[in-house]
């Protein structure tokens, strides 16, 4: 009895090392087709969050050609392509970001990693300054708390940057009705409003400010995720997070939460793999 049960211990071990091997040097392509009369004119986005310095293959080249592939009108990012740890080498970063501004319009608005290089500077150093500059050679300026209006295709996009109290640990802080008219203004409700808003757990805010559409990133899908329970935990460090992947929808409003397409911290995936998100704008209702 003690053998079978060492067997059948010892085949779960390599199963589960296997899928965790395999989830966190892989990545799958998942797609969402969202329809609104405000729209004028059909658009594909491929939506990047949480690369964290990952690489596929040489210079990023897999995901490169996952990206060609799936031949977007324009690349939005959703913050964290870097990762904020002492001395992290982000030059492959800022070259996989750079073919990419080369070959499609390039919409970047920050995560916290980003955010906090700037603002530690006695633990981060130069690294803000550095990140910022190479972003600036590359021809990306990202969206800050502010817009792209593209009027040929009816819509607008906003790059938003929350203060980094709204990332702490264990606790969800308060979001006041004027926080995102102080950040963004009011949003133009004739246009289909996209917001890259790196932070999903305030998504009755966004929804309530008047987002037609917001894409997330940041929980990287609950790092493990539980069958029938979801992902397991968030940076918030809290347990089954509500938002943890997929879709959501909010009175009007719907939100694409990617499971983020790189890992850190620990750097393990399972039953988790990353993602990289294509989304379909479309023109006609339904």
């Amino acid at each position: 009895m003690l053998e079978v049960i060492c067997t059948v211990f010892f085949i779960l071990l390599v199963i589960g090392v296997w899928i965790i091997l395999y989830d966190t040097h892989h990545f799958v392509v998942k797609k969402y087709r969202f329809a609104s009369p405000k729209i004028k004119k059909p658009t594909r986005m491929v939506m990047l969050s949480d690369l964290h310095n990952y690489q596929y293959g040489r210079e990023n080249n897999e995901l490169l050609l996952a990206i060609d592939t799936a031949a977007p009108d324009m690349i939005v990012i959703a913050g964290d392509m870097i990762t904020a740890f002492k001395k992290e080498k982000f030059d492959h970063t800022l070259r996989f970001l750079k073919t990419l501004r080369d070959k499609y319009p390039l919409y970047y608005a920050y995560g916290n990693h980003e955010q906090k290089i700037e603002l530690l500077k006695k633990t981060y150093g130069d690294m803000g300054e550095r990140f910022r500059k190479g972003l600036q050679e590359a021809g990306i300026e990202p969206l800050r708390n502010g817009h792209a209006a593209l009027p040929d295709r009816g819509i607008v996009i906003y790059g938003l940057e929350l203060e980094h109290t709204y990332f702490q640990r264990f606790t969800k802080k308060d979001m006041t009705d004027a926080y995102l008219d102080s950040l963004l203004g009011k949003c133009d409700e004739a246009c289909y409003n996209v917001l890259l808003a790196h932070n999903p757990d305030y998504f009755p805010e966004y929804a309530k400010w008047g987002a037609d559409l917001v894409l997330a990133g940041h929980v990287h899908g609950g790092i493990v995720r539980v069958p029938f329970l979801g992902g397991l935990i968030s940076p918030a460090l809290r347990l089954f997070p509500k938002y943890d992947g997929g879709l959501y929808t909010e009175d009007n409003s719907q939100m694409a939460l990617g499971r983020g397409i790189g890992t850190h911290s620990p750097k393990v995936r399972a039953l988790n793999p990353a993602e990289l998100l294509v989304i379909e704008l479309d023109s006609a209702d339904g």
